[in-house]
Parts: C-alpha cells; sequence; structure tokens
C-alpha cells in the first residue's frame, strides 16, 4: 500500500546547504484521504549558515510563521533521524507529495542524506501541481490553486506553518486523486 507523505517546509534560502531548513511538517494519508499520522518539528539552523536577505525579507512579513518555526529548534541530526523512524514506521510505502515538489523535496532529501545516509523516498517526489495539470489536461500555467475546483482545496488558507501547510495540500492531492481514480475512461 502506498501511503502518501504531504510535506511542507520552510527555509530561510532558496537552496540546501548554505541555507537551513528551519521547519518541516509531513501529514501521511492513504489514497481514500484517511490522516493516518503526522510528523512536525522545527530544526537549528545550519552551522555557518545564515539566511539569504530576499528570504529574510519574505519572514519580516510573515511575523507570526516566522515565531512559529522559530518555537524548540532541534538539531537536524535528531530530526531527521526520528523523521526517517517516522516514515519506517508507517503501514506501506511513503511516497513524497507537495506543491511545489521540487523546493520541499530538494531539503528533505538533501537533509535525509546529510543526516541519515538515505532516503525511503529514493529519489523521486510527485508534484501536485503538476499532476493537476495532467488531470485538468491544462497547461501549467493554468494549473495552480487558483484554477481549481473549490471543492479540492476545502477553503483551508495556507499558513506558512509546515504541519499546517501540509495537511492542506495532502487532503488538496487525495481529492485529486480520488477524482481522477473515479473518472471513467
Amino acid at each position: 500500500m502506498e501511503i502518501y507523505i504531504s510535506t511542507d517546509i520552510e527555509a530561510d534560502g532558496p537552496i540546501p546547504g548554505p541555507y537551513s531548513m528551519l521547519s518541516i511538517g509531513s501529514a501521511a494519508y492513504t489514497a481514500d484521504k484517511q490522516l493516518i499520522a503526522t510528523f512536525t518539528a522545527n530544526l537549528e539552523t545550519l552551522p555557518g549558515s545564515q539566511g539569504h536577505p530576499k528570504t529574510m525579507k519574505w519572514w519580516s512579513e510573515q511575523p507570526e510563521a516566522w515565531e512559529a518555526c522559530r518555537v524548540n529548534p532541534q538539531p537536524p541530526t535528531q530530526v531527521m533521524q526520528n523523521y526517517h523512524a517516522w516514515l519506517q514506521a508507517l503501514p506501506g510505502k511513503p511516497i513524497f507529495v507537495a506543491y511545489p515538489a521540487a523546493f520541499d523535496f530538494m531539503f528533505v532529501y538533501w537533509y535525509l542524506i546529510n543526516f541519515v545516509g538515505e532516503s525511503p523516498f529514493k529519489h523521486s517526489a510527485l508534484d501536485i501541481r503538476s499532476y493537476a495539470m495532467a488531470f485538468l489536461q491544462r497547461n501549467y500555467g493554468e494549473s495552480g490553486k487558483e484554477n481549481l475546483p473549490t471543492e479540492w482545496l476545502e477553503e483551508i488558507p495556507l499558513a506558512h506553518i509546515a504541519l499546517d501547510d501540509a495537511i492542506q495540500q495532502g487532503k488538496l492531492f487525495c481529492n485529486l486523486l480520488q477524482n481522477n481514480l473515479q473518472r471513467e475512461h
């Protein structure tokens, strides 16, 4: 059985390494939209890293979200080992899902490889917007959240708090998945 791991991260820059993942939130869903587990943690910044000026300017405009991702930060090694153990304990094959997958997966994969030595996701991530593009038979520019059926979004606003956003994006993905699986061929 596949378990869809809707994941959102918050970071202080555009790429991992020179910049740090500040927070991770994952919500594990079955294909029928059952939320079976969640994981969330705030991380200490990487030694010698500092926030990217553009990203830090954006954070200055999101004070509540910034405050939320700085509560009780833990060492990256501890967080990623706990995250890896959480993924391994799930009752199925974990499939990484995000919106956008390229950004979130880049950080999660880098951190898993650096602090655990392997990734249960292998090299794969499922991008919700790309999936919507194929399902809706539209170009990428017309496949953003603003063009999706409102019932798929369940009117949950993004808060830039990793776990909240992961749960919201997981619901969106499961709604899209169910509509695709129920579509007549």
